[in-house]
C-alpha cells in the first residue's frame, strides 16, 4: 500500500517523520560510535602502553576506512535499495565494534576500527541520501533540525557516556565499543519496520571498485607518511620521496581511472561544477579543522588538565551545545527563506574565530574562555557541515543523488582524516621535544622511562605534572593550524554563488508531477 501524499507528490510530515525514525537511530550509532571513545580514548590507550600516534592512528583509521568505503556507498545507493544498504552498513558496524571492544593491544584495536569505519562510512552516506530522496530540499532544512539534534545528543552524550564507562570499576574501557551494538541493532529492526522505498531495477550495473581502492591507497600512503616523517625519518629523505612519490602517482592513476569507467565512484562531471566544488572545497577545510581540532579537545582536558574523562565529557558540552541550536535554527531559517549561502559563509567565519579563541589555550587557561571559544567552534560547523551537503543535492538530479551527497561525505571525511593525522603528528613531535626539554633528557631517549605518557597513573607526581603542563600549552598549536585551514572554507564559502533551494524532489521536476518510483513508498 502506498503511503498517502501531498499534492506535489511529497510524502506527508508524519510519513517522513516515521521514516526518519530508524535514519536517525543508525546516524546516532555512527556518530556515537566516535565521542564515546572521544574522552575515554587516553585512557584506553594508556592501559595498552600506545603511543601519540597510535593514539592519533585509533581515530584515523576510522576515518579513513569511512572516508574510502563512503563514495562506493554512495554509488551503490544509486544502484540498488537503500534501505538494504543501509541495514548492511549496520551489520559490518556492529562486528567492528565487537572486535574492537575485545582488541588486546594497539595494532589490534586500529585494525578492528579500521572494519568499523567501512559500516560508519556507509550509515554516515546512506542516511543523507535516502533523506534526500524523501523530502525536497526546500524542506530538508526544517529537517536539518533532527539530524543537528540527534548530532548534538550524540556528541554531548557520547563523551559523558564514555567518560561514565571508564570511571565506573566494574564496567571497563571495553563497554565503550559495546554499548552501541543494542542501539545498531534497534536501528536495524525500526528501519526493518518504518522505512519503504522501491528500487528502480538496473541490469547494467557497475561501480568501481578500482577507483575507490586506488583513492584509498594513495591517501593512506600520504597519511602514513605525515605520522612518521620528522620523527621515524627525515623530511627530506629516500622514505620521504617513495611514499610521497606513491602516493601522488595512485592518486593520479585514481583521477585517470575516473575518467574512463562508466559508473565513476566521484563523479567528475559533478566535481567540476561550480556550486559542487566550492562546497567540496568548504566541506574539505571545514572537516579537516573540525574533526582535527576537536579529537583532541578530550586529550586537552584529561592529559593537559587533570580531569577525569567524565568531567572532559561535561566540558565539551559547549561545543556540542552550539552545534544543536546553530543547526536547528539555521535549518528553519533556510527552510522559511530558501536561501543557504549567508548561512554557509556565516558558519565558516563563526569557525575561524572559534578556533583561533581555542587557540590561545595553555594549561591554565580559565575553563569559561575555553567553554566560550568551544561554543563558537560547535555554532559555525553546525551552520556548515549539513548545509554544504544540502547545497550540492539541490544542484543535481536524483539519478545522481549518492553519488553527489558521498562525494561531498567524502572529502569531508578525507579533510577530517587528513587534519587528524597532520594535526596528531604535528601534536606528537611537539609534545616530544618539550617533554625531552623539560625533563633534561638526551634528544632522542624515552623522556618518561619508556611508559606511555598517556598512562599518567603510572608515571611519578613529578613527571605527571610535567606531562600535564607540556600537552595543556602544546594542543594551542593544532588549533591555530584549524583556524588556518578553516580560512579556506571561507573562501570557498565566498565564491558560491546564490543559491535558491527547489521545493521538488527532482531537479527540472514540476510540483504537479508524480513522485518518482525510487520515492514512493510501499
Amino acid at each position: 500500500m502506498k503511503t498517502e501524499r501531498n499534492a506535489d507528490g511529497a510524502m506527508r510530515h508524519r510519513e517522513v517523520l516515521e521514516s526518519l525514525s530508524g535514519l536517525l537511530l543508525a546516524l546516532f550509532v555512527a556518530m556515537i560510535s566516535s565521542t564515546v571513545v572521544s574522552t575515554s580514548l587516553p585512557l584506553i590507550i594508556g592501559s595498552l602502553n600506545g603511543t601519540q600516534t597510535q593514539y592519533t592512528w585509533v581515530v584515523t583509521a576510522t576515518l579513513l576506512a569511512a572516508t574510502a568505503t563512503t563514495p562506493i556507498w554512495g554509488k551503490l545507493a544509486d544502484l540498488f535499495n537503500k534501505k538494504t544498504l543501509v541495514q548492511v552498513a549496520i551489520v559490518i558496524f556492529v562486528l567492528g565494534s565487537m572486535i574492537s571492544g575485545f582488541s588486546q593491544d594497539t595494532g589490534q584495536l586500529i585494525a578492528a576500527r579500521a572494519f568499523q569505519g567501512i559500516g560508519v562510512g556507509g550509515l554516515q552516506a546512506l542516511v543523507q541520501v535516502v533523506i534526500a530522496a524523501i523530502i525536497p530540499p526546500r524542506e530538508r532544512g526544517r529537517y536539518n533540525g533532527y539530524l543537528g539534534a540527534v548530532m548534538a545528543v550524540a556528541t554531548v552524550g557520547g563523551p559523558l557516556l564514555g567518560g561514565l564507562i571508564v570511571d565506573v570499576p566494574w564496567l571497563g574501557w571495553r563497554w565503550c565499543f559495546f554499548v552501541g551494538v543494542p542501539i545498531a541493532v534497534l536501528a536495524f529492526v525500526v528501519l526493518q519496520r518504518t522505512l519503504k522505498l522501491e528500487t528502480v531495477r538496473r541490469d547494467d550495473v557497475q561501480v568501481d571498485y578500482v577507483g575507490a581502492g586506488l583513492i584509498a591507497a594513495g591517501v593512506s600512503v600520504l597519511l602514513i607518511w605525515v605520522s612518521f616523517v620528522g620523527n621515524s625519518f627525515d623530511w627530506l629523505s629516500w622514505q620521504t620521496a617513495v611514499m610521497v612519490a606513491g602516493g601522488v602517482v595512485l592518486l593520479a592513476v585514481a583521477v585517470l581511472v575516473e575518467t574512463k569507467v562508466r559508473e565513476p565512484v566521484v563523479p567528475l562531471k559533478i566535481v567540476v561544477q561550480r556550486t559542487p566544488a566550492l562546497a567540496i572545497v568548504a566541506s574539505l577545510a571545514v572537516g579537516m579543522a573540525m574533526f582535527g581540532g576537536a579529537v583532541f579537545l578530550g586529550q586537552y582536558f584529561q592529559i593537559g588538565r587533570g580531569f577525569t574523562p567524565t568531567e572532559a565529557g561535561l566540558l565539551t558540552m559547549p561545543l556540542m551545545a552550539g552545534v544543536l541550536v546553530s543547526s536547528t535554527v539555521s535549518g528553519r531559517l533556510i527552510s522559511k527563506t530558501g536561501k543557504i549561502k549567508p548561512y554557509i559563509v556565516a558558519g565558516t567565519i563563526i569557525l575561524v574565530v572559534g578556533f583561533l579563541g581555542l587557540g590561545t589555550v595553555d594549561h591554565a587557561t580559565s575553563l569559561w574562555l575555553v567553554g566560550v571559544a568551544m561554543a563558537v567552534v560547535g555554532i559555525g560547523v553546525g551552520m556548515t557541515m549539513q548545509n554544504l551537503v544540502l547545497a550540492v543535492q539541490n544542484d543535481v538530479p536524483l539519478r545522481d543523488l549518492g553519488a553527489a551527497s558521498a562525494t561531498v561525505t567524502f572529502f569531508r571525511s578525507l579533510g577530517g582524516t587528513i587534519g587528524v593525522s597532520v594535526l596528531g603528528a604535528v601534536l606528537a613531535n611537539r609534545v616530544t621535544a618539550d617533554l625531552t626539554t623539560a625533563l633534561h633528557v638526551p634528544e632522542g631517549q624515552a623522556s618518561t622511562g619508556g611508559v606511555s605518557a598517556l598512562n599518567l597513573k603510572a608515571l611519578p607526581p613529578q613527571i605527571q605534572s610535567v606531562v600535564h603542563t607540556v600537552y595543556g600549552d602544546a594542543t594551542a598549536h593544532i588549533f591555530l593550524i584549524s583556524a588556518a585551514v578553516a580560512v579556506v572554507g571561507v573562501i570557498a564559502a565566498l565564491l558560491l554563488k546564490p543559491i535558491t533551494l527547489r521545493t521538488t524532489i527532482d531537479l527540472g521536476a514540476r510540483a504537479d508531477e508524480p513522485a518518482t518510483p525510487e520515492t514512493s513508498v510501499r
